[in-house]
């Protein structure tokens, strides 16, 4: 197995030695799961220290997992043991003992440091002090904090406008500190607000909004004990949401159907052993797929249209037996445009692009119309195409049939992969803003907010590259790992005038920046956060729309650290000085404060701080779950979607970026993927055994990857072929390795996500 302390070059060819193959044949979770934790714990916590900080994980008085946003059960029904294999690995790498401070800086130049992989940057343990890279320095060197914030007041005072700053946000902000951040932005004058939704769900935040009138999921945890059926599709939930893992495993036993929509069947899906009950750790467990359909890459509409034509045939072969006729009736619009195109569209393309036979749809259809309540889950295999909105809103048809939206034990549930990514869009964190949050917004902070629609993150970047856009903050994340087209966004961060990170461990985002660099060190979720003598907690929203609070109770790893809240705070006031109509440093002495005008500002939080304080939290409104519709008619919308055209060249894949089971987003925990069988390196790319052998090559065997799109190509160099079971004609590679083919231009219709699941590919050798 390979060292993670060792330091391989961020680019380096791997060779037929480095990557190890070997099925992994044991259920997935169970003594591998724990194994995996033992050794990450031992790595950064110790076992004994790692241990306590579990213990506070996703508990009433304890904090958030800064992993994903699969929702914890009711207060009283949590056990001791509230986190799954990579939150614990999450919570291991905040709470590290490693430091990253002025010394580790003076050893490495930037350069030095950008030579070494991902995996290795991020081991390096915890920042402790603001660090700022001049222009023509070599090395970053610690700057004190009213320094940094003087330096940042400044070079946003002195662009010509507003809108040549960029503000990201990624997932793991809390409501407080994302609130305050675009107020700061808003004050400053722009919306160029762009966040992680951006890159993942904003395809079924457009999807679902214009379907049913609200861009969030309409189930709650409780649906999955309830529904008949579950159709998992494009998603990887045993790497991915490893929590929801313990859901299914519930639903399965009590015979729930779970259907499986995925070119690859991904070990999390065939066999659940849950690692904390005793009887798993010997061997015991569960199986969870009731059927499992290798659909190609980006065949989810052939799928969808052909399960959808199988309902109609039914119900025209037994009328009122299949179809909610009342539903349909009384809470949709667009039902009879959206049966003619259906029905007049062959099967032969349905066919082909789905790469399933229709028997395979046919038993899909048998599950789907025998369940009283579905559940349609779905993550980013849905979202980043081209054509990602028109998947969204071809899974609302589907469950609009049968009428499951808004009733128990159905509805859509889209995962999040960020702990707050929902509630950071819920607060403000948009680029798009409603006319009425700006009217509430600048009536509770007496100003006027900027009208014109801001810059997502693709739109930031070409705005960057093309010098539109000259000082880039960074309120979390890896901007320039996790994006499109590496190199081509690598040059727009490096053409700013500053970029700005604030991060709690070392990335590549710190080392490709503008001509000055700055480091802004913050609180973690699992550190005690005191702000005028007194302890403070903040508040997240996760995938299913339940707010709760978040309390750090450990101590900081610097004195240096402060919260991201304060940090705003300290950028706000040194930028805008008395033109301000904020306190800053009253709303900051009181989380409450900042809380009261999320309430005065944003529906659904009416008293705030009373019902965040009650252990579990609370739900927020969400309209379709009661069958009120706030779309443009006033009803569920069924819309019409075109079929994708996927046409391959000879020799020609189609590739999808995925991630290691050693891995979440951006963060890479170790370089093997047991889950798949694959040890030792990341620079694979993995295909059909049948496309290896008709290809000419064998497993191990380097080749590079070529994109094309539009006439151009981009090269990732050196990817060492391995075998997994793919439909034909189609290619996994891990990201953000693989991030360097995707073009910045190549984005889904409407949502603008970019298109990182259905990149052509040719393969050279290397």
């Amino acid at each position: 197995m390979h060292d993670p302390d060792q330091r391989p070059p961020a680019d380096r060819r791997p060779t037929r030695r480095d990557v190890a193959t070997e099925p992994y044949d044991h259920a997935a979770g169970g003594a591998g799961a724990i194994a995996s934790v033992g050794r990450e714990l031992w790595r950064h916590t110790g076992l004994v220290r790692g241990a306590k900080l579990l213990l506070q994980v996703n508990q009433a008085d304890g904090f958030d997992c800064p992993g994903c946003a699969w929702p914890d059960p009711p207060a009283d029904e949590r056990t001791r043991f509230e986190f799954c294999e990579n939150g614990a690995k999450a919570v291991a790498a905040e709470g590290t003992k490693r430091r990253v401070g002025p010394d580790f800086f003076a050893q490495w130049s930037v350069a030095d440091l950008e030579a070494q992989s991902d995996h290795w940057l991020e081991a390096q343990g915890r920042l402790t002090h603001p660090m700022v890279r001049r222009p023509g320095a070599t090395h970053y060197a610690p700057i004190a904090w009213d320094e940094a914030f003087a330096l940042v007041g400044d070079a946003l005072r002195d662009l010509d406008s507003p809108d040549e700053a960029v503000f990201y946000t990624s997932g793991r902000t809390s409501n407080e500190a994302a609130f305050l951040y675009q107020l700061f932005a808003r004050q400053f004058g722009t919306n160029n607000l762009p966040d992680c939704s951006n890159m993942c769900h904003e395809s079924s935040g457009r999807g679902l909004g214009w379907s049913i009138g609200v861009g969030k999921g309409t189930v709650g945890l409780e649906d999955f004990d309830r529904a008949d059926a579950i159709f998992v599709i494009g998603q990887n939930p045993g790497t991915n949401h490893p929590r929801m893992l313990t859901t299914l495993e519930r639903a399965a036993k009590r015979g729930c159907a779970i259907v499986s929509v995925n070119p690859m069947l991904e070990k999390g899906l065939v066999r659940f052993a849950h690692p904390q009950k005793p009887l798993a750790i010997l061997g015991q467990s569960t199986p969870l797929c009731t059927l499992h359909l290798p659909v190609r890459i980006n065949g989810d509409v052939a799928l969808l249209k052909g399960l959808m034509k199988v309902v109609l045939e039914r119900e025209a072969a037994a009328p009122g037996t299949v179809l909610d006729h009342d539903f349909i009736a009384e809470h949709t619009e667009g039902f009879e445009a959206f049966r003619s195109a259906l029905e007049a569209t062959p099967w032969a393309p349905l066919l082909e692009q789905s790469g399933l036979s229709r028997e395979q749809i046919e038993q899909a259809a048998d599950l789907y119309c025998r369940s009283e309540a579905t559940i349609v889950c779905w993550a980013m295999g849905l979202t980043q195409h081209k054509n990602g909105v028109g998947n969204v809103r071809e899974v609302v048809n589907l469950l609009l049939l049968r009428g499951n939206l808004g009733r128990p034990g159905a509805g859509a549930c889209p995962v999040r992969g960020h702990s707050n990514v929902q509630g950071d869009r819920t607060v403000g964190i948009v680029e798009r803003p409603k006319p009425a949050f700006l009217e509430r917004l600048g009536a509770r902070f007496d100003f006027t907010p900027p009208a014109e629609h801001g810059l997502d993150v693709v739109e930031s970047i070409h705005a960057l590259h093309d010098g539109r856009a000259k000082v880039f903050v960074g309120m979390g994340g890896n901007f320039v790992a996790a994006t499109p087209d590496t190199d081509y966004t690598a040059e727009a961060l490096r053409r700013a005038r500053l970029t700005v990170q604030v991060s709690t461990r070392l990335n590549r985002s710190h080392l490709i920046g503008g001509d000055t660099m700055l480091i802004l060190p913050c609180l973690g979720r699992t550190e005690e956060d005191v702000q005028a003598g007194a302890p403070q907690f903040v508040s997240v929203e996760n995938s299913m729309s339940i707010v709760s609070q978040s309390r750090g109770r450990r101590p900081p790893a610097s004195d240096q650290l402060r919260s991201e809240p304060a940090i705003v705070a300290g950028l706000a006031k040194a930028t805008l000085g008395d033109r301000s109509t904020v306190d800053w440093d009253h709303l900051v002495a009181d989380y409450d404060r900042v809380r009261d005008a999320i309430e005065a500002v944003v529906p659904g939080f009416d008293d705030y701080n009373a019902r965040v304080r009650v252990p579990g939290g609370f739900l927020l409104p969400n309209g379709a779950r009661d069958r009120v519709w706030r779309t443009a008619v006033g009803k569920a919308r069924f819309s019409v979607n075109r079929l994708p055209e996927i046409d391959l060249a000879p020799g020609q894949y189609l590739m999808m970026t995925v991630r290691s089971h050693d891995q979440y987003n951006t963060t890479v925990y170790g370089l093997d993927d047991r889950y798949r069988g694959i040890y030792g390196a990341r620079r694979v790319v993995m295909m059909d055994p049948a496309d290896i052998t008709a290809a000419g090559l064998d497993e191990g065997r380097v080749v590079d990857l070529v994109s094309h799109f539009r006439g151009e190509e981009r090269v990732a160099p050196g990817f060492a072929v391995v075998a997994q079971s793919l439909p034909r004609g189609c290619v996994a590679t891990y990201f953000p390795e693989a991030n360097v083919l995707v073009p910045a231009r190549h984005v889904a219709d409407e949502s603008n996500t970019p298109a990182s699941k259905s990149v052509v590919v040719t393969l050279r050798p290397a």
